[in-house]
């Protein structure tokens, strides 16, 4: 699970609170004291909820998360407590003023939802140290968006600063840390079914609104054909969906083959490659409305409807092997096998991780900050999810010690979703170190190329008859001596960012390469051509690597725009590389610069929707999350 949250320090030496099993006696299991007398109140709103809504809305107060970052404490919580699809865990530190909510991924609320509750009705409670009515502005939130209704803005009765610790300043409740939204890491197969019932019904109705005209005599008239708006909004959110669904099913199809082989997992794999082509089809679609939205709305419906057909057929392809990918799999009755083997990745994993600790340290001590940036964190977050997967572990062990098989698959299954999130993180940790020893190995030559085309393009100059316009390559030339001399200050300062550094050669260099196209030979400029290719291909390669890692352990808070980027970022490199197999090294160099800067930009949306994700609830720290989605039976 990913977050971060800006962090207010605790009492040094103060005691730590950690995971917890939540009370027996109800759903509020308070350690510090925080309401006050006003329990009854609280359950008399959570015993609301459950009634009404069936759904279990569970708060615990503690002093602090014991240094662990809210959504794992919050998850570690819920899977120590046993809370399934129609739960909601609500944890407060009191003390630290940090919290966080765990649902699973079936829970019949939104994240917007969950959101829009956490903006109106609890956040506004905590700034004001309204202990219980945090929780019952959350009850009551969650009942009126599950009915329909506007989320109702709670009176607040102000408390307690700091209760069981009675120790925080006054003016403390102006810094409370923003909440990490957590989803809770296991999910049952009857839940993941729900979702995928309730996503075909939705995903349906668009393309039947999208038909315009009247039905023949005696049928009732059709429905009037969705606003474009609404079909654009539908269209995109179901891209979203589709594609943590996939991602999601190629996370759990990896340990299955694992565990099972590939032979036994063929079906499954084809499957999930029809869902990608589809999903592919579905994404472009979706770039080419970016890029020129049509003037024509029945072409834009036409276009929108198909998105939402294709979304619908990967999905339904990935529904359709569930059942039988869960025979499969047998978790229950495999459940000590498969225990094994996820506490066998849990140990290599963590070897990895310790290891990929210690390359972070020596990036960022060789390179540019800007270097080691894309996964500054990552070791982090890997070791964050760690934590979990072995919570869950422990866990599951528990419950293969009380014959609860059931009770065991599944935090197996939680298990093995955190430690593949942090196989993609320490991946992308040990990624990145070996790309940038080999653009650091490129750049003399490249800097050497880019001189010589250079002299050439002086010669070029001097050549020129009197009254030819020069002022095209003089800038050309200008710009290139500019970013040698500047890519040479840099390395020779000692920290310096190789990739960058090597791509804005590369781009300097094709800028050159293309006025002096007329006037070399043709071999020549091929070579240079290719030359070209291979140092903007890994460019082009770093750049989609990442920002498919930052993708997918955030997707829970990225949206359609930068997933779009990302598809056609793939599409124009797989685009280069044919293109170059066929000896096309121009062709195959212009597409190739154009999937490194779609992948930028995929990772700096992917970046802002995080960042404005955490800044919904009016503060200043970032949040992100990593949803659990739909796949073969669930995952994460």
């Amino acid at each position: 699970m990913a977050g971060w949250c800006l962090i207010v320090p605790g009492v040094p030496g103060a005691r730590a609170e950690d995971p917890i099993t939540l009370s027996q006696r109800g759903q509020i299991t308070d350690k510090v004291d925080a309401l006050d007398g006003r329990g009854a109140a609280v359950e008399t709103s959570l015993d609301r909820l459950r009634t009404k809504h069936r759904v279990r809305l569970f708060v615990a107060y503690v002093r602090d998360f014991s240094g662990r970052s809210p959504e794992s404490w919050a998850d570690s919580t819920a899977v120590r407590s046993g809370l399934g699809r129609d739960d909601i865990l609500l944890a407060v530190a009191t003390h630290d003023r940090r919290y966080a909510w765990s649902t699973d991924a079936g829970s019949p609320l939104t994240d917007s939802r969950l959101a829009e509750v956490a903006r109106t009705a609890v956040e506004p409670a905590l700034r004001r140290n309204d202990w219980a009515g945090a929780a019952i502005g959350a009850a009551n939130g969650y009942g009126a968006v599950l009915a329909g209704r506007p989320v109702p803005v709670p009176s607040l009765t102000p408390g307690e600063p700091d209760p069981g610790g009675r120790a925080a300043e006054a003016g403390a409740a102006a810094n409370l840390v923003l909440p990490v939204v957590v989803v809770l890491g296991a999910v049952a197969v009857a839940a993941y079914r729900y979702r995928k019932r309730r996503r075909r019904a939705s995903a349906s109705a668009p393309a039947r609104a999208g038909a315009q005209g009247r039905g023949s005599p005696g049928e009732a008239p059709r429905p009037p054909p969705t606003p474009l708006p609404e079909l654009d909004g539908r269209a995109k959110q179901l891209l979203v969906e589709t594609d943590d669904a996939l991602r999601t099913s190629r996370e759990e199809l990896g340990f299955a083959t694992a565990q099972l082989g590939e032979e036994a997992t063929a079906p499954f794999t084809d499957a999930v490659h029809f869902a990608q082509g589809e999903l592919t089809l579905a994404f472009r679609l979706r770039q080419r409305l970016d890029e020129a939205l049509p003037e024509d709305d029945t072409v834009r419906r036409r276009m929108l409807d198909e998105i939402i057909a294709r979304c619908a057929e990967a999905g339904d392809r990935l529904d359709a092997e569930a059942e039988g990918f869960d025979r499969l799999r047998a978790l229950e009755r495999n459940a000590p096998q498969a225990l094994d083997a996820a506490r066998t990745a849990f140990r290599e994993l963590g070897e990895r991780a310790a290891t990929a600790r210690g390359t972070l340290a020596t990036l960022r001590e060789r390179y540019a900050d800007s270097a080691s940036a894309p996964v500054g964190d990552g070791v982090e977050q890997a070791e964050d999810r760690l934590a979990f997967a072995s919570a869950a572990l422990d866990e599951a062990g528990g419950s293969l010690d009380a014959a609860d098989n059931g009770g065991a698959a599944v935090r197996v299954r939680a298990a093995e979703a955190a430690i593949g999130q942090a196989a993609i993180l320490v991946g992308a940790v040990e990624r990145r170190a070996r790309e940038l020893a080999e653009a650091a190995g490129r750049l003399p030559g490249a800097l050497t190329g880019t001189e010589t085309d250079l002299a050439d393009a002086r010669g070029l100059l001097r050549g020129t008859p009197p009254g030819t316009p020069t002022a095209d390559l003089q800038g050309r030339i200008g710009r290139a001596e500019a970013v040698v001399a500047g890519v040479r200050r840099e390395r020779d300062a000692g920290r310096y960012d190789p990739i960058d550094a090597l791509r804005r050669v590369e781009e300097t260099d094709a800028v050159l390469d293309e006025a002096l196209a007329g006037a070399r030979e043709h071999e020549r400029g091929v070579r240079r051509a290719g030359t070209l290719l291979e140092q903007a291909t890994l460019g082009a390669r770093s750049a989609v690597g990442a920002a498919d890692d930052y993708l997918t352990t955030h997707r829970g808070a990225v949206g359609s725009q930068a997933r779009t980027r990302l598809v056609e970022a793939r599409r124009r490199l797989e685009r280069g590389h044919a293109a170059a197999a066929v000896g096309d090294a121009r062709g195959a160099l212009a597409e190739t610069r154009l999937a490194d800067g779609l992948a930028r930009e995929a990772q700096y949306l992917a970046e802002e929707d995080v960042r404005s994700y955490g800044n919904q609830y009016g503060g200043s720290g970032t949040t992100g999350r990593t949803r659990r989605g739909p796949g073969f039976g669930g995952g994460a």
